[in-house]
């Protein structure tokens, strides 16, 4: 009897069904020599410092750093219980073999190895490694199961991972809450992603716009601008000579270019488009694919892979056979299939590109919701433009001289749409607007030497834009090139962590005039390692916690840090909030996941840091300590000793300690009358001692009548109301 331990229910119940374990049972399936359960997500996890000794319970300074020597683990709260069905599988005397069928990736591998290990399970292993939850995919996965201690080293991956994550999380997260008095959640990759948001919101604060003129050249109806000015009065001088002058066209350049075809989607580019398009956040995004892939109509989505593999090309032409007949746009689009750009067996390590699958050629999209179709319409179109043609035109760049002065104009014109054939129709289909697309301009026929009389001249003022700010689509790409010379979008638009954390730390300011520097040539805030922040599967959850944690907050597409978030940054040392360094975590990472770097040395320079952290910040000033201290604003003054009255969650409260005036917001008066105790009514008695309410219920009469209430006796132990008048 094999074991079969999946990592959620749906994909256990759907590896279940194809082996013909049909039995349900509790907590597993059963059948034809298999059992078939599953782990319901991260079962086990690093137990809590307060596991280890129960003084952790309190954060105290002279507890850090806490170090543990012999790890120790615990049952997730709320599934004690499948663990128990898992653990007394696994113990079976009939089980000879177990699968682990969890995910196929790095965290699926921790999964399973937390399980086995906690369950003091002996017996041998295999590993199921699949792509696709597609029945012939499973059959094929199941008919070639690896040997489960080849992923040893992918395991310690995991594991260093998991436990650099606690150490970090923990002490940095205890230290620094210690110190200012507010529960200040640091991480390991959470930390440098902030750093990013508040280094372009304080770019964007601190720009100081410019402005300029453009003269504007009508030549036959050829646009030419000039070159930028400074001055409003030469912009004058040049429009005037143009207007006296003959204009003629000196240079005609004409060149053919060429835009290759995209590459497929990642999960990374997915989340990225689908914000760009649909403003889906990155956890939705993945959600959504999640649920298709769950469902067999996506393939594996947690890659970072844009490539497939040689021998997949024959199935993904078929694939792409069907998409054309399946999408209705595809119906007068003659494609014929070029793969060749997408297949690279180098660059596929665990999973391939995110694709359709045939089974969704056969379901189509009618069971699916709109969000998932908006997907899965985006998958599909990924595929076809990537098989397509190329785009090919031609760009058109003009020199006109007029009046003593150079004006340029450029355009194109298309040859072949090619793959932007493809998107142009899938975007109509979902009328959806790519917002930035560029506008295509087409030059007039023109010819060196050509002349224009009396060319008329304009003159724009505009001024110099500052940095936007992040989207999860160019944060998730910031994110993933941290480590490159630049970043290819925004490139220019970045202000470096050391740049902005010298406006927050004036003690600083002479070391950060070269980032200055950098910054104004153009060059990108992440010239970091060779890898990026975060893994594919985990930035969507970084994203996320830093805006349940209130660092970070969404205003529509956007995303800016609170004034929380300026102040974490400010205080945390480099060696949190580098990006730098949190790349080459990963980078050492991957390279202890193939076997080239050792997790020993690893844990030991984490365990280095953390103690050298907890000694370097042992104390701050008192003046610091009231940096996360929330800022109250009053509104109104205590009618019993004039002191400011503030907020709460429960009540509006006078300041002074000594004076007991308060008012409950679920005091009996408003709430027999079904009105809520508001905080503008709240500042409206203390203001004028009286407040008009429309519509408040009579418990006498039972009608709805405008009343003025008053504040009333406000000498003793309780506030009253009263209604002074009503009109019927």
């Amino acid at each position: 009897m094999k074991l079969v331990i999946a990592e959620k229910p749906s994909v256990g119940a759907a590896i279940a069904a194809v082996l013909g374990a049909n039995e349900k049972r509790s907590g597993y399936f059963e059948g034809s020599g298999y059992l078939v359960s599953w782990c319901i997500g991260h079962l086990i996890s690093l137990a809590d410092a307060a596991t280890y000794n129960e003084q952790y319970r309190k954060w105290k300074y002279d507890d850090l750093p806490i170090v543990p020597q012999d790890w120790q683990f615990t049952v997730a709260s709320g599934k004690e219980q499948q663990f128990s069905v898992l653990k007394d599988l696994m113990h079976r005397s009939d089980v000879s073999e177990i699968v682990n069928a969890c995910d196929s990736g790095r965290e699926g591998e921790l999964i399973f190895r937390f399980v086995y290990e906690q369950a003091n399970c002996q017996k041998p292993f295999s590993r199921l490694w699949i792509s696709s939850m597609e029945e012939s995919a499973i059959r094929e996965g199941f008919s070639n199961l690896k040997d489960g201690r080849s992923y040893d080293d992918l395991y310690q991956s995991a594991l260093c991972r998991a436990k650099a994550d606690w150490l970090i999380g923990i002490n940095a997260t205890r230290l620094f809450s210690i110190l200012y008095h507010k529960t200040l959640n640091v991480g390991r990759v959470q930390t440098p992603t902030l750093t990013m948001l508040v280094n372009r919101d304080y770019a964007i604060s601190s720009f100081k716009k410019e402005k300029y003129h453009v003269v504007r050249l009508d030549a036959g109806g050829v646009s030419a601008l000039s070159e930028r000015l400074n001055d409003e009065a030469a912009a004058q001088q040049m429009k005037a000579a143009c207007e006296k002058s003959q204009a003629v066209c000196t240079s005609l350049k004409k060149e053919k270019k060429t835009v290759a075809p995209p590459k497929l989607f990642d999960l990374t580019a997915l989340q990225r488009e689908a914000n760009r398009l649909y403003g889906f956040t990155a956890k939705q995004t993945l959600d959504y694919a999640q649920a298709l892939y769950e469902k067999r109509l996506l393939t594996y989505p947690r890659t970072d892979s844009k490539y497939i593999t040689s021998d997949m090309q024959d199935s993904t032409k078929e694939l792409i056979t069907g998409l054309c007949s399946l999408l209705p746009f595809m119906r007068d689009v003659k494609l014929q299939a070029d793969l060749i750009r997408v297949c690279d067996n180098s660059k596929v390590t665990d999973h391939h590109a995110i694709l359709p699958t045939a089974e969704f050629l056969k379901a189509g999209f009618s069971s699916l919701a709109d969000s998932e179709t908006k997907l899965m319409t985006l998958v599909c179109a990924k595929l076809l433009c990537a098989a397509a043609a190329p785009y090919e035109y031609e760009a058109v760049t003009a020199v006109i001289f007029c009046g003593g002065y150079t004006f340029t104009a450029k355009g194109k014109t298309t040859l072949c749409e090619g793959w932007r054939e493809i998107e142009k129709l899938s975007r109509a289909a979902s009328e959806e607007q790519d917002e930035d697309a560029e506008p295509e301009t087409v030059l007039p026929p023109l010819a060196e030497g050509q002349t224009f009389d009396k060319p008329a001249a304009e003159i724009s003022e505009r001024y110099t834009q500052p940095p936007k700010a992040y989207t999860e689509d160019t944060l998730l790409s910031a994110m993933e090139n941290a480590g490159k010379e630049d970043t290819p979008e925004d490139a220019d638009m970045g202000h470096p962590a050391q740049a902005q954390r010298s406006g927050l730390r004036g003690e600083k300011e002479g070391q950060r005039n070269e980032a200055d520097t950098r910054h104004a040539a153009g060059v990108a805030e992440c010239s970091l390692s060779r890898r990026g922040l975060g893994t594919t599967a985990t930035r969507a959850g970084i994203i996320e916690k830093l805006i349940s944690a209130g660092f970070a907050e969404r205003k529509g597409k956007k995303l800016i840090p609170t004034k929380d978030g300026y102040n974490l940054v400010a205080i945390l040392p480099d060696s949190l909030t580098s990006p730098q360094l949190t790349a080459e975590w990963e980078t050492r990472l991957t390279g202890i996941a193939n076997g080239s770097d050792s997790p020993a040395d690893f844990m030991r320079g984490i365990e280095e840091m953390t103690a050298g952290l907890v000694k370097t910040y042992s104390a701050i000033s008192e003046d610091k300590a009231k940096l996360f201290t929330p800022q109250r604003e009053a509104i109104g003054t205590c009618p019993r000793c004039g002191a400011a009255v503030y907020e709460g969650k429960k009540n509006f409260y006078c300041s002074d300690r000594a004076c007991s005036f308060v008012m409950w917001k679920n005091d009996r008066f408003f709430e027999q009358r079904k009105k809520a105790f508001t905080k503008a009514i709240a500042a409206a008695l203390l203001k004028d001692g009286k407040v008009k309410i429309k519509g408040m219920y009579s418990t006498k009469t039972g009608k709805t009548f405008d009343g003025v209430v008053l504040l009333a006796d406000t000498g003793g132990k309780y506030v009253n109301f009263r209604v002074e008048q009503n009109r019927k």
